[in-house]
């Protein structure tokens, strides 16, 4: 009996955010590219927190916008509420945060993937790969129709083998309740693929009818709300926002989990999965941070037009009974309705070790993968590496040269660089303490960095590259115009600089000398500055972070010179590191396993010690000519 064949350039394995970006990407470089999801309904779902961003986050979510990318967009156009994190602080570390209406979210997404020139969404569960001489043809589903293209995307997120637990309540499904896949997981490893098992957990969610929201902080968004997409007009998203709640834990809730984690899955040896270090359920928070009485709870709203409130920080994997009775101890939650129970979920990943920097798998040409499916967690790092994927596997079909950013180009260079060098043994999560030069890899110039290389593999209009250059332009104008004025100690000068609680000058100074004092900026400074012309909000932001901090920046700069040296120095693919006779045994091991590109990522590799480098170092010098 015939089966349907159909072929395309790209198959798309998952339409979650990884597999949104990586879709959206191959079709908008013009190749036609078929999206597979076991469910319509799930395409870009946000099964755990409703909401984009946050530290670090926030950087990803820019980034994946400066290179073309579709989070950004959504999101400015479904939140409901909108903050900059870390305000306090430097502008490295200022992230920005919104809360979604995640149904508006998802149904956003959808609409954008089915009318998007070239791009197919369909219903399926795929079940096999399609592997000949070690290239991918194509997939197969469980209806048995065959799909054959040039390259695969694999962004199945947490559904391969997916079940999920309730005390000892097990469900085979993914999360939601949707449909898992279960037979991807055996077609990856008769193909050599090798699998990992994680698992991540969602907590509670509640009625909002059933709070008493007396018992808890306010926790309001910013008056001027800051979009997420450089494309998106500030004053076209300014609107009222929904509020939400900061309660907390107390000793009667520890007492209540620590009297039944023989209960929890997690410790009766039911959950084979490897948690996420810094994403970790409550039972894990009690256990761990003993010497802590209480742990933060936010309650935040899942959309406009729904009661269920999301329990931020109490992810749990304890039974229904335990569940009532913990949520229940919590102030403002006392007689809380419970909608959906917490559960942890399980899942079959991958130790993306097994992938090139490109994020193509080393074995499989033109296999690619992106999300929770290389072992990584959170809506945002998934995006960022589907929209890798998806650049890379059409760049492959069109021989451009891959997309690779380094360490010191982006947030998403860091993510991946560590994804595919240091073997994962639980979820990795971005973090701002990830990245060695994120000084200059601030979530405000992610356009200045990025917007180029956008345009250059065809996700970024002319015109919005031009408009980009024209910034660069106005920024380096006005740093230097405010370099050359001087301004005079005279008693107007005096006056306002005491006004601003600074100290007085007594010779002449530069505008630029008195932006780098701690207590004053471009902005507070205006007044002395007579010539100062018309910019837009963005460019003086620049303007005054690059004065303030220009000294740092100009030693990362010189930092990153030196790191280039190093991720310069390629390695070719076929080398033999057992050749090299000083080489550590554990080194050699570790080099012939992971094929590192170039001595830089050879140096990141944990058991490659700086003196292994080094030997490394003087045998290719030596041999140079025999690899050129």
């Amino acid at each position: 009996m015939a089966k349907l064949v159909e072929e395309y350039d790209v198959c798309v394995v998952g339409a979650g955010h990884a597999g949104c970006e990586a879709a959206l990407a191959c079709a908008r470089k013009g190749l036609s590219t078929i999206i597979f999801t076991v469910s319509i309904e799930s395409v870009a779902m946000m099964p755990c927190n409703p909401n984009i961003g946050g530290s670090s986050k926030g950087h990803l979510v820019r980034e994946i916008d400066a290179l073309g990318g579709q989070m950004g967009i959504n999101i400015d156009a479904t939140f409901i509420q909108s903050k900059m994190l870390n305000k306090s602080k430097g502008p490295a570390v200022h992230s920005l945060r919104a809360q979604a209406d995640k149904n508006a979210y998802s149904s956003l997404m959808r609409r954008t993937l089915e009318n998007t020139e070239n791009l197919v969404l369909k219903q399926a569960e795929v079940t096999d790969l399609i592997v000949e001489d070690g290239k991918v043809k194509g997939v197969r589903t469980f209806t048995g129709a065959t799909y054959l293209s040039k390259a695969v995307v694999l962004c199945t997120g947490t559904y391969l083998n997916a079940r999920c637990l309730c005390g000892d309540s097990i469900t085979y499904t993914g999360p939601n309740g949707l449909q898992s896949a279960t037979h991807l997981s055996k077609s990856l490893v008769d193909n050599g693929v090798k699998m990992l098992r994680f698992k991540t957990g969602t907590p509670a969610r509640i009625d909002k009818r059933s709070i008493d929201f007396t018992k808890m902080q306010p926790q309001f968004g910013d008056e001027i709300i800051v979009p997420f997409s450089f494309t998106t007009n500030p004053d076209e998203i300014q609107k009222e926002q929904v509020c939400c709640y900061l309660t907390y834990t107390n000793e009667q809730t520890h007492e209540i989990i620590k009297d039944n984690l023989d209960r929890s899955p997690m410790y009766s040896g039911m959950i084979e999965g490897t948690g996420p270090r810094y994403c970790p359920s409550i039972e894990d928070k009690v256990v761990k941070f003993a010497d802590k009485n209480r742990h933060q709870v936010f309650i935040e709203p899942e959309g406009l037009n729904t009661n269920e409130m999301y329990v931020g920080g109490m992810s749990s994997s304890l039974p229904e009974d335990v569940q009532h009775d913990m949520y229940h101890s919590v102030a403002g939650l006392e007689n809380a309705k419970i909608v959906r129970n917490a559960y942890a979920i399980e899942y079959d990943c991958i130790s993306a070790v097994q992938l090139k920097s490109s994020l193509e798998f080393k074995e499989i040409e033109g296999l690619f993968s992106g999300g929770q499916f290389n072992g990584s967690s959170g809506y945002e790092e998934a995006a960022a590496q589907g929209l890798v994927a998806g650049i890379n596997a059409a760049s492959k079909i069109l021989g451009q040269e891959p997309l690779v950013l380094k360490r010191s180009d982006a947030y998403i260079g860091v993510l991946i660089d560590d994804l595919v060098t240091k073997e994962t043994t639980e979820p990795y999560r971005m973090m701002t303490s990830r990245a060695e030069y994120r000084l200059l890899l601030r979530q405000d110039n992610a356009d200045l960095r990025l917007t180029e290389i956008g345009f250059q593999y065809g996700l970024i209009s002319k015109e919005r590259y031009e408009m980009v250059l024209e910034k660069k332009k106005e920024i380096a104008k006005e740093v230097d115009r405010i370099k050359q004025v001087t301004i005079g100690a005279n008693k107007n000068v005096q006056a306002l600089l005491s006004e601003l609680g600074s100290t007085t000058i007594k010779t002449a100074t530069t505008l630029a000398e008195l932006i780098r004092r701690p207590e004053l900026n471009y902005d507070l400074i205006s007044e002395l500055d007579s010539e100062r012309p018309e910019l837009s909000w963005d460019v003086i932001e620049q303007v005054n972070i690059n004065i303030k901090y220009e000294g740092y920046i100009l030693r990362q700069l010189k930092q990153v010179e030196e790191f280039h040296k190093l991720e310069n120095k390629k390695i070719p693919d076929n080398f033999d590191y057992s050749k090299v006779s000083s080489l550590r045994i554990e080194a050699v091991q570790k080099l012939n396993k992971l094929k590192p590109a170039s001595i830089g990522q050879a140096s990141r590799i944990s058991g490659v010690s700086p003196a292994d480098i080094s030997v490394l170092l003087v045998y290719l010098q030596q041999k140079g000519k025999e690899y050129e």
